[in-house]
């Protein structure tokens, strides 16, 4: 491990080499400066952070009280702020990650302007958004390690060897804020060659896991809307392939596939696919598909039809083009969907659900788990779900199963703020509270994720300031609801001229001109002071 003296004693090896026109380059203020950039590149932190997903993946298996979680970002000083707080309420960013979220790429991140999840968005934005994720958790680390450095100087300064040597341990043991990211690629933006190109420049910007889902690409939905068309398992498993070569291709060894399977909701099909004998995989996916039996006089010309248990049959067709499912298949498209991919080289699962209820994605795990036994999920945690109405009906069936009196509720109204208050709503609030530990130990679920949380805060935020403040509340809007909230609440960005690298500016200007600097954070012209007490 690099510390703060062997990074001195590096560089005063390098600066005697060069000798003279060196003598200017403080060995100490370079070795800072190295040790405030931890990492290099993009690929220094997928291969980083890769290895502490698996590692995560590990304990999980030995512990399921040991799952991760995320929000999802659409901004690099959204991620900032999440994992500064972490650190500050938790003292370490361990099994918090960063979800980045093809929905808010596309709704927010498009120079077209907002678009609906259905790949319209440019695909550059992607890896354009992992690299910016990763910047703003860099600079946090510059900060906060800028802030020990100034504190360390101080303390040499003023001949206190036990506070330096104190700081000395904080340098070199600090903890980063750079976490894992699972990034959403949706289906791939093409086909395989695009999926592998794409998937390489996630790399580079330092995605360590890459999110892949069976729908076809250029019809790609949203996994909570209406529309889904998902493809046959060998053309995903090709784009499975395809991420594993990016990231073998790059030496992230280490880099981590989730295959999500979006049939659970999916009715229709793109293609049939080829089988070559009854049972392989084609077949199986075949086999799920309506038809109607037919004699072959009834067949019409250039009609496609399938053979099965000696009859002919004609699969049910769209004017699009597009195959239907039969009715009553999607948990056990699901199922196949999550072994096939488990076994060709996914590391991790999502599956859409309806609802957020542990029993039924349990059913849907343990079906998997009876021939792959350590399956995991990625689940999302979804705003596009009614949590409040969802875990209140829940709460009722189970009352009713118990044979409780259920007299006093409206099943179908159970969102109204009438029953906020009742012994109902507080059961349903607890099973809420717990509904990530309980899916961890009950569900297989590895991973916690909300999707579009930080959308949603956007809007609500910015919604509750400009009432008050365009309204009678004018400037105590903002002070009793933002700033005095900051204040007590220790946030850093309070100080907004040192979260956006005032600080680290001047020093590094005092660094490289000396005396010379001309400086912004001047003590008795800077009104930031006024934060600091």
């Amino acid at each position: 491990m690099t510390t703060y003296t062997s990074a001195i004693d590096a560089v005063r090896a390098v600066k005697a080499k060069f000798g003279t026109p060196w003598s200017a380059i403080s060995p100490e203020d370079a070795a800072r400066m190295q040790m405030q950039n931890r990492f290099r590149t993009g690929l220094d932190i997928a291969k980083y952070t890769a290895g502490i997903m698996r590692r995560d993946m590990a304990e999980y298996d030995a512990d399921t009280s040991k799952y991760t979680q995320s929000l999802g970002c659409w901004h690099g000083f959204v991620a900032q702020q999440k994992m500064i707080a972490n650190k500050k309420y938790f003292g370490t960013t361990e099994k918090k990650y960063l979800y980045l979220s093809g929905w808010m790429v596309a709704a927010l991140r498009s120079e077209f302007g907002p678009l609906p999840d259905q790949s319209m968005h440019e695909k550059t934005s992607v890896p354009a958004l992992i690299e910016e994720l990763y910047t703003f958790l860099r600079q946090a680390d510059a900060k906060e390690m800028n802030d020990l450095f100034r504190s360390l100087k101080k303390a040499q300064e003023a001949g206190d060897t036990a506070k330096a040597k104190d700081l000395e341990d904080q340098i070199n043991n600090y903890e980063t804020h750079v976490v894992p990211v699972i990034a959403d690629i949706d289906a791939g933006f093409g086909n395989d060659e695009a999926t592998y190109l794409l998937t390489k420049k996630m790399i580079e910007a330092g995605a360590c896991a890459i999110q892949i889902e069976n729908q076809v690409s250029d019809a790609k939905q949203c996994g909570h809307q209406a529309g889904k068309v998902t493809v046959p398992h060998e053309d995903f498993i090709a784009k499975i392939n395809a991420v594993r070569y990016a990231f073998l291709e790059l030496g992230v060894e280490e880099g981590i596939i989730v295959a999500r399977t979006d049939s659970e909701g999916a009715d229709l099909t793109q293609k049939i696919p080829v089988s070559n004998k009854k049972g392989d995989l084609a077949s199986q996916y075949i086999s799920y598909l309506a038809t109607q039996e037919i004699d072959i006089s009834e067949a019409q010309d250039d009609e496609i039809l399938i053979k099965r248990d000696g009859k002919l049959h004609r699969p049910t067709r769209l004017a699009s083009g597009l195959y239907q499912f039969r009715e009553g298949t999607q948990i056990d498209r699901v199922v196949l969907d999550c072994i096939t991919s488990l076994q060709n080289g996914a590391d991790l699962l999502w599956i859409e659900t309806p609802t957020p209820n542990v029993k039924e994605i349990a059913h849907m795990v343990n079906r998997v788990k009876e021939v792959v036994p350590n399956a995991k999920l990625v689940y999302n945690n979804s705003p596009s779900f009614n949590w409040t109405l969802n875990f209140r009906q829940q709460a009722y069936d189970r009352f009713v199963a118990e044979g409780k009196d259920v007299s006093a509720y409206d099943r179908a109204k159970l969102m109204s703020v009438d029953y906020d208050a009742t012994e109902l709503a507080k059961d349903a609030d607890e099973k809420i509270r717990t509904f990530q530990a309980d899916s961890a130990r009950e569900a297989g679920i590895f991973h916690h994720l909300i999707t579009l949380p930080t959308y949603h805060t956007t809007a609500l935020h910015m919604h509750e300031l400009s009432k008050g403040y365009f309204g009678d509340q004018g400037m105590l809007a903002y002070v009793a609801g933002v700033q005095r909230k900051e204040i007590r609440e220790g946030v850093a960005c309070v100080k907004h001229q040192a979260m956006a690298g005032s600080d680290i500016g001047d020093d590094h200007k005092e660094i490289f001109a000396g005396e010379q600097a001309l400086k912004a954070g001047d003590d008795s012209k800077n009104t930031m002071n006024q934060f600091s007490a």
